[in-house]
């Protein structure tokens, strides 16, 4: 009797080892399969389709570029590219790349108020956020200069409220100087080439940066390295 469990036991186990083996098989053969077919399916998607936000990068491309309409309503369409352009990763921000050539001309070329100006900064600082594909390309589009020449007031602001809104402007400056030069040697000796952003750095740095994460007049400083010179 005692054989006889013994028999069917050992039955029993090589059928399950059986059934196992089998069950592992056609699992690894369905992946294949299945990649196959998934691996089809992608091939055949457009390269166009495949890019994250692209209409809507696109409709607000076009809103920034039409010389009709406010310069407000083209910088806050300027914001919504620079945030889609983050959120829909390095082949957004390679489309909204396009639109940046507006932004730069926008900021060289037109006067207008500092919030209308820190939007356009927001843009392109979402644009090149950890990412130095398009950090290279915001220096090739002049923006360094560009950003540098907001530090000098053509004209002196007399009231309150146009004074914390130039200094609110200036510290965005910071903010995108920063981000451009975060593991970017190239804009980092670019921007030490110019004397004056030393003085304008270390006045900067001496003022209040409560509700910011950092001093960005300080760290764009030591990034640059003034504190060598």
């Amino acid at each position: 009797m005692a054989k006889t469990r013994a028999y069917y036991a050992q039955f029993w186990i090589q059928v399950y080892r059986y059934f196992v083996g089998l069950y592992r098989r056609l699992k690894k053969c369905w992946s294949v399969v299945k990649g196959f077919f998934t691996k089809k399916e992608e091939e055949h998607i457009p390269p166009a389709e495949s890019i994250f936000h692209k209409e809507k990068i696109a409709v607000l491309g076009r809103t920034v570029k039409d010389k009709s309409l406010a310069l407000e309503q083209r910088a806050q369409a300027a914001y919504r590219i620079g945030l889609l352009a983050f959120t829909g990763g390095p082949t957004a921000g390679n489309f909204a790349a396009e639109y940046m050539k507006e932004v730069a001309h926008l900021l060289q070329n037109y006067e207008m108020e500092p919030k209308i100006k820190i939007q356009l900064l927001q843009s392109v600082a979402s644009w090149c956020y950890l990412n130095p594909v398009n950090q290279r390309r915001a220096k090739h589009l002049q923006f360094i200069p560009i950003l540098v020449d907001l530090f000098d007031n053509r004209l002196e602001p007399t009231t309150k409220s146009d004074i914390n809104s130039n200094l609110l402007l200036k510290f965005w400056t910071c903010y995108v100087l920063s981000v451009m030069t975060c593991n970017n040697l190239s804009c980092t000796q670019e921007l030490r080439d110019y004397s004056s952003l030393k003085y304008h750095l270390q006045m900067l740095a001496s003022e209040n940066w409560s509700g910011w994460p950092e001093n960005f007049a300080e760290e764009l400083y030591f990034l640059i390295g003034f504190h060598r010179s």
